[in-house]
């Protein structure tokens, strides 16, 4: 399960399949270093987004991939 708390790096290392959904909505430095040690409600403030919206988006993207597997 994705929570705010995470970091951009625990959610890569959870799921890849995240990454489309970042780059979507203009994480587009979910590669650079001090991104990955952020948290993802502290990267949505930087970037605008509501890290509740994204939460659950991002919990809907990993259950369709686990279901898949």
């Amino acid at each position: 399960m994705v929570t705010k708390e995470m970091t951009i790096g625990e959610l890569l290392r959870l799921n890849e399949n995240v990454i489309p959904v970042l780059m979507g909505i203009g994480m587009h430095c979910i590669g650079c270093p001090a991104s990955l040690g952020e948290s993802i409600e502290e990267a949505c403030y930087v970037h605008g987004i509501d890290p509740d919206e994204l939460v659950e988006r991002l919990n809907e993207v990993v259950g369709e991939k686990s279901a898949e597997a």
